[in-house]
């Protein structure tokens, strides 16, 4: 009974305070994505806007492991926060986004092909992190953990 308590103790412990999430089989992260449209133009908005919210809430449903936990879209930018495994890149489940939601994008608005002459629509480049931990919540992550670890020896793990 005690093993499965500390498992708990430990899974919320990741979850709240290091910013992980986890289930039985798989270790998430939450990522800060910043990317633009090619050459920052200015087209985010109206249609093309509800559009695209809806082809980026259409992720999940092909990629149920992965979960946009919230987003802003502004004229020049989209600014998600996404959880993905950690068994999956960041950069991958990013590309498929961004290639998908480009193609899609490009097919439903033509007026898209004057503006960009070749088959493109987001630029290639993005800024992406994890969600900050500070020094502080790692010293506290630390110190819990080296009290689990204590829990476990006498426990016999």
């Amino acid at each position: 009974m005690k093993a499965n308590s500390c498992k708990l103790v430990c899974f919320i412990v990741l979850q709240c305070v290091m910013g992980i999430r986890q289930s039985a089989h798989n270790a998430y992260h939450e990522y800060n994505i910043v990317w633009i449209p090619k050459y920052k133009k200015w087209l985010l908005k109206g249609d093309l806007k509800q559009f695209f919210e809806q082809r980026l809430r259409d992720v999940e449903a092909y990629h149920p492991e992965v979960e946009i936990e919230k987003y802003s879209i502004q004229l020049d930018r989209v600014h998600p926060i996404i959880v993905i495994p950690l068994k999956h890149a960041a950069s991958a489940i990013l590309g498929k986004i961004k290639v998908n939601t480009s193609r899609a994008i490009r097919k439903e608005f033509e007026w898209i092909k004057k503006i960009y002459s070749r088959n493109e629509f987001w630029s290639p480049v993005y800024s992406s992190s994890t969600v900050e931990i500070n020094e502080a919540i790692i010293e506290r992550y630390v110190e819990f953990q080296e009290k689990m670890d204590k829990e476990w020896s006498k426990l016999g793990f």
